[in-house]
């Protein structure tokens, strides 16, 4: 299980790593692995929608079961089955980089992370460093 100390540490840890990087303003939501939120925090200089945004991304995945880079490749072969999600999925689906699975070492989701400020990928990067600052494991859907 994800613990809430975890999310606040990853959180931290994503954001730190996006100002150590000189990315743009950023917005970081952990959601447990039924979707619930644990910890979100919003850069105070990012625009208003970001929390929305990370949101969508890391609920997306969970409601996927794969990371967003899986959910962007899907995206490229069935435009119309990920676009419908958005109508199904209550907290949405964007197929971007930036919404990471949270796995335990065996491999067992737990959560899931959502980044938005800067490009898709830079917003990757961040939840990777946060996921992996606790000694868990990305799974950005590659």
């Amino acid at each position: 299980m994800l613990t809430l100390e975890q999310a606040g540490r990853i959180v931290d840890a994503a954001l730190a790593k996006g100002a150590a990087s000189g990315f743009q303003p950023l917005c970081v939501i952990v959601l447990d692995a039924g979707g619930h939120a644990l910890a979100l925090k919003r850069d105070e200089r990012a625009s208003i929608s970001r929390p929305e945004i990370a949101t969508a991304k890391a609920a997306g995945c969970l409601g996927m079961g794969f990371g967003g880079r899986e959910i962007a490749k899907r995206a490229a072969a069935v435009p119309g089955f990920i676009s419908a999600l958005n109508t199904i999925f209550p907290k949405g689906i964007l197929p971007v980089p930036g919404g990471v699975l949270i796995r335990d070492h065996q491999g067992v989701l737990i959560g899931a992370i959502g980044i938005s400020g800067d490009t898709s990928d830079n917003d990757e990067l961040c939840a990777i460093a946060g996921i992996e600052a606790v000694g868990l494991v990305a799974d950005t859907g590659a």
